[in-house]
């Protein structure tokens, strides 16, 4: 059997999870060119690629995906057996997505200590949803066209994802109701998802439009309410920033997204009371939004 490094395993399903070597080196605080070197001595070590490199980004290969995997199904398991060792059934870990755990989380963490004072709640941010099943006192939250399918999970809808136009009050515009095509003459903010250039097209317009992109959703409303534009993001995402002045709502999309949020936990793990109850504050917290 081949001698293969258990940190390399490491760095390569962070490379997995992001798709990217620079944001993978950011996630586990190395330079890139060590993440770079630790893949290429892994793939040494297996005699065989594991990735294919692209100018966005990597993506994995048949034998990449194999051992991806494997990873995941190790990591899973260690993370149910580990967290029975000691006091780790009040750690809870939250996976979800970046924007959302910027404007929907973070605005909440106050709620969340006081509702669970004895919790320690651990974030992990990806891009894609997991590719390996949840284990003990692990939490998704994640968008999705219907319930999570993974048999090893049990899954919950929690709201409907409604795009909305927002901006701030201070943004110079025109008075009253406005519509799509007045809103296209504003200055437009928008995510890697790329919403304003899918309505643009759908307009048929040939005008020149002012369009500024940003990677993730988070940033182009920080944009927004620094009153640099136009910003089109899920409801959910901005209700905190408009119930509080940051933002107004101008518009809302017409057309169904074809996605609803989800949250999902582990069916192994249903005897866990804690979890249950962070669940349901979870979905408590959305329909009150």
């Amino acid at each position: 059997m081949r001698h293969v490094n258990l940190n390399a395993l490491r760095v390569f399903a962070t490379v997995a999870a992001h798709g990217n070597l620079q944001r993978a080196a950011d996630a586990l605080n190395v330079s890139r060119g060590a993440v770079s070197q630790r893949i290429k001595q892994l793939e040494l070590d297996l005699g065989t690629a594991l990735f294919e490199r692209g100018a966005r980004g990597v993506s994995l290969t048949p034998d990449g995906e194999r051992c991806r995997a494997a990873v995941d199904r190790s990591l899973a398991l260690l993370e149910t057996t580990l967290s029975d060792i000691g006091a780790g059934r009040d750690r809870i870990t939250l996976h979800l997505g970046a924007s959302t755990a910027t404007k929907w989380l973070m605005p909440r963490l106050a709620a969340f200590s006081q509702a669970f004072p004895q919790v320690t709640l651990a974030t992990e941010v990806h891009d894609r949803p997991l590719s390996r099943s949840l284990g003990r006192n692990e939490i998704a939250v994640w968008p999705g066209r219907a319930l999570d399918p993974d048999p090893a999970h049990r899954s919950r809808h929690l709201t409907g994802i409604h795009r909305v136009a927002v901006c701030s009050p201070d943004l110079a515009r025109p008075a009253g109701p406005l519509t799509l095509g007045a809103i296209l003459t504003l200055p437009l903010l928008q995510d890697a998802h790329r919403h304003w250039d899918r309505l643009i097209r759908a307009t048929g317009s040939d005008a020149a439009h002012r369009v500024m992109n940003f990677e993730r959703a988070a940033l182009a409303l920080d944009a927004s309410m620094g009153g640099h534009g136009v910003a089109l993001a899920p409801s959910y995402m901005v209700s905190g920033d408009v119930g509080a002045g940051r933002l107004v709502e101008i518009w809302a999309d017409p057309d169904p997204s074809g996605q609803e949020l989800f949250v999902s936990w582990g069916k192994d793990h249903l005897g866990e009371t804690r979890v249950a109850q962070i669940v349901d504050w979870i979905a408590t917290t959305f329909r009150q939004s």
